[in-house]
């Protein structure tokens, strides 16, 4: 349950504040730290815990629920070495996941090289997704799974509805499964339809296939 889900945000910048409030509305329990008192005080109200503090200070972040903590997160900005020494001290201090927002390929690589289970790009992420939701408008999500395989959600296109999943037979044809159908009205899921499965209008597939199959999806109009 997220309401059990305890996150440390350190950097309550663009984007660490925008994760911490998130976070908070979502039912998380969120300790955030920053140097910046304004930041601090527009969050306190959203956060579990708001603190004042300098993330290249060990002490500082000790005093943190880092060990605790479902995951740290770590948004410093363009700073560099004040990302890289907050991580090091999470790391240290027995943090079970650390996330990270990355400025550079350099700094990326050093920041795996600390253990951190997951280096993030955001404006290039958002860019990335826009671009899809661009280029394929029938495709509603988007989520790679790895850098060969992909998961996606997908409005079924008028012309399938009335035939079943044997008669399209995606698997063979296009290399691509459908794991779900979701009803856009009622929201209602069927996970792993049959052979038999009838698809109707409005829609939603949720497919898994190779990112080279999952970009034909454009041509399912």
């Amino acid at each position: 349950m997220a309401e059990h889900k305890q996150f440390v945000v350190i950097g309550l910048g663009s984007f660490g504040g925008a994760l911490a409030e998130r976070l908070g509305e979502n039912g998380c329990r969120v300790t955030g730290m920053d140097q910046s008192k304004e930041r601090v005080e527009s969050l306190k109200d959203v956060l579990y815990e708001a603190v004042i503090g300098d993330a290249r200070d060990r002490d500082s972040i000790a005093h943190l629920p880092v060990a605790t903590a479902h995951a740290v997160v770590i948004s410093m900005g363009e700073d560099i070495t004040q990302s890289l020494l907050a991580t090091l001290h999470a790391r240290d201090l027995g943090a079970k996941q650390v996330v990270v927002k990355g400025v550079t390929d350099e700094h990326a690589r050093i920041l795996k090289s600390l253990g951190v289970n997951r280096v993030i790009f955001p404006e290039e992420e958002i860019a990335r997704q826009l671009a899809d939701q661009m280029t394929w408008p029938n495709v509603l999500d988007f989520l790679p799974i790895d850098p060969e395989y992909s998961f996606v959600e997908v409005a079924s296109p008028d012309f399938w509805a009335g035939k079943t999943m044997q008669e399209l037979d995606l698997r063979r044809k296009h290399n691509i499964w459908i794991v779900g159908v979701k009803d856009a009205l009622t929201g209602k899921l069927q996970m792993f339809p049959g052979g038999d499965y009838r698809l109707s209008a409005d829609q939603v597939l949720l497919v898994v296939g190779k990112q080279v199959d999952v970009n034909k999806l454009s041509d399912f109009r």
